[in-house]
């Protein structure tokens, strides 16, 4: 029923050596009718700790993640993944302490 392939499922493999190490984020993304404009609306799953991530809701906050507050219409949801991924290697987030393995945002 998505003709225009607006909805995504999507996932993320923790990075080694970091508190996600061996953990797989679930994630859902939307892509709005001005995408590639602006960058997709992602939102977690799986529950994750990150100043980028919306403690309530999973969503992830565009001004929070370069690659959202620094968007164009070049980009796409590849870079999106790929920056969350970055920053749970980050040095100011590989040691936050996680929700438990299996937690998920309502």
């Amino acid at each position: 029923s998505d003709t225009f392939l607006s909805h995504w499922n999507g996932g993320i493999l923790g990075p080694y050596g970091t508190q996600h190490d061996g953990r797989f984020y679930e994630l859902k993304i939307h892509c709005t009718e001005k995408y590639p404009n602006v960058p997709p609306d992602v939102r977690f799953v799986s529950r994750i700790n990150m100043p980028c991530v919306d403690q309530k809701s999973g969503k992830v906050i565009h001004t929070r993640l370069p690659a959202t507050r620094n968007w164009n219409r070049s980009m796409g949801i590849e870079e999106v993944l790929l920056a969350l991924r970055m920053e749970m290697s980050s040095p100011s987030n590989r040691n936050l302490r996680q929700p438990p393995e299996g937690s998920t945002f309502p």
